[in-house]
């Protein structure tokens, strides 16, 4: 049998993957519309749009883990109609005015974001039961003043207790304190909050929910209880979440932001120079340091300010212990 001989007609060129060529540019999604994120909790985000339509999205790959926060203004695509089972997608995160970040304690470098997009920070305490401390009041308004954001302390049970001395230091320095307790006048922290988007920080078990509930009687939040073993509140919270101040959802009336409480607030995200520059009523005294002082030694300014002819003055000594202590300094 003769070898059959090939030509050009056998040669069998293999198709390409793809007929379409793949493209770089993504989709500019024109069509998102605006929404207000209100929580995020395991993977899902609550976000209510200009129109008042609540829904829930998942976050676009692109943006990566973590890139959306409660206050975030976000652009929306998918299905935004809000009915159960609906599912919409956040493909945009708008940029932010400012936000309040953490880190888990001082050792630690990975900064978290707990809120963005604030007006003021409301800093809640208790005259007691959990005890007030003075060194989480001023990580809170280090935080404040480095993004540009107005503190507010509210001390509340003032009717188990009268407000510690200590706050009259802050009072000094122009910030509002207003006390409340249970079933008190809300009128003052109504006026506070009115137009205002706030977030709520402190201690577990300071008041925050039961407040939250005093003022909104539409959010029901749980109410948490306080060990009368350890002065530790039990968590009611586990995620951020936005609340508007009016049942009718109109953003013109403000927004408040309950937080989970905070036992550790690691201020290792921000520059010392800044956390120096917090202490607005220290800054003449710093400024008569020697160059690169490290604001600890017997030579500082602050040591001889806190104690003039070798006495010492109390409510100095406390704020500068203060200072030094979120300066990572070792106090003598």
């Amino acid at each position: 049998m003769a070898q059959r001989k090939f030509d050009e007609s056998d040669v069998k060129i293999r198709p390409s993957r793809s007929s379409r060529p793949r493209s770089k540019d993504r989709p500019t999604h024109a069509d998102a519309i605006h929404a207000l994120v209100t929580t995020v909790d395991r993977g899902r985000t609550t976000c209510i749009t200009d129109e008042g339509v609540i829904l829930t999205a998942m976050t676009a790959r692109e943006l990566g883990p973590k890139s959306v926060v409660v206050g975030d203004h976000v652009g929306i695509v998918g299905d935004t109609s809000g009915r159960p089972g609906s599912l919409a997608r956040i493909v945009a995160v708008k940029e932010r005015k400012n936000s309040l970040s953490r880190t888990v304690d001082d050792l630690a470098k990975i900064e978290r974001v707990i809120v963005a997009n604030i007006d003021q920070l409301i800093i809640v305490l208790a005259t007691s039961n959990p005890e007030p401390r003075r060194g989480l009041i001023d990580r809170f308004l280090v935080s404040a003043f480095n993004e540009g954001i107005t503190p507010v302390i509210l001390v509340t049970k003032v009717d188990l207790g009268a407000p510690p001395k200590f706050l009259d230091d802050y009072r000094n320095l122009n910030i509002e304190v207003i006390t409340t307790s249970k079933g008190a006048d809300l009128t003052r922290i109504r006026k506070t909050l009115h137009g205002k988007t706030s977030v709520l920080v402190g201690h577990s078990g300071v008041g925050k929910s039961t407040l939250i509930n005093a003022l909104l009687p539409h959010a029901a939040r749980m109410i948490g209880e306080v060990n009368e073993i350890t002065g530790r509140g039990r968590h009611t919270s586990s995620s951020a979440i936005a609340l508007p101040l009016s049942s009718h959802l109109a953003p013109r009336d403000g927004w408040i932001i309950d937080t989970p409480g905070i036992r550790a607030f690691g201020l290792a995200h921000i520059d010392p120079n800044r956390i120096i520059a917090s202490f607005e009523d220290l800054r003449e005294v710093i400024a008569h340091c020697m160059p690169n002082c490290s604001h600890s030694e017997e030579s500082c300014a602050l040591t001889e300010w806190a104690a003039p002819n070798g006495r010492v003055i109390p409510e100095r000594q406390a704020r500068i212990n203060s200072l030094r202590g979120l300066l990572e300094v070792k106090l003598e």
